[in-house]
């Protein structure tokens, strides 16, 4: 039996456990639909932030600070498997090296397109950027709601969990560190 096969036998098994006929006419390509729908949503695995930054790398003599807010994205929770809605904002100052400003939210989707904790994807963003570019400094804020702690747990609707994580300048200088926040400030809580 391929994988494919055992997923989607897996999703029937589920809507068995609930109480679902998976044979009625609205169930029969649920299975099919469900394991489409995670090859999407956790394509991430199947992605290199590196290669994904180096194709779209520029020599520049910019030495400011780029920003990019409100980059929208969906993940999940790697402890219930239920979504995270939320905006990551994304700032660097290049060091004789820009980046093509569309790979930025690539870089985004490569790790939120994961099970995930937000805390970790914060970093993991962060990380891969710092890395790739070697700028002066990276700074990444991610703002999210998360359904596990809406829809089942303690059901607190709308309430936002925000991550940051510096690195370089962001880090050392204040001024630089809130220089960032101010950009971003009327983003927060939107």
């Amino acid at each position: 039996m391929n994988k494919e096969t055992q997923f989607e036998d897996s999703v029937k098994n589920i809507l068995e456990y609930i109480g679902e006929d998976a044979n009625r006419e609205g169930l029969i390509k649920t299975p099919s639909r469900v394991r489409k729908a995670f090859e999407f949503m956790c394509s991430g695995y199947k992605q290199d932030p590196k290669e994904i930054i180096n194709s779209a790398l520029f020599t520049s003599s910019n030495d400011e600070m780029v920003v990019i807010k409100d980059i929208e994205f969906y993940s999940m929770c790697e402890h219930h498997m239920l979504p995270i809605i939320g905006k990551a904002h994304v700032a660097y100052i290049p060091d004789g090296k820009v980046v093509g400003l569309s790979k930025i939210p690539r870089v985004v989707d490569v790790f939120a397109r994961r099970l995930q904790i937000q805390e970790q994807m914060t970093e993991q963003i962060c990380d891969a950027l710092h890395e790739a570019l070697n700028p002066k400094g990276v700074a990444v804020m991610i703002d999210a709601r998360h359904m596990c702690m809406e829809m089942r747990g303690v059901e607190k609707i709308c309430s936002t969990t925000v991550t940051s994580a510096l690195r370089g300048l962001f880090k050392k200088e204040k001024k630089t560190k809130d220089e960032f926040l101010s950009i971003i400030a009327q983003s927060l809580h939107k």
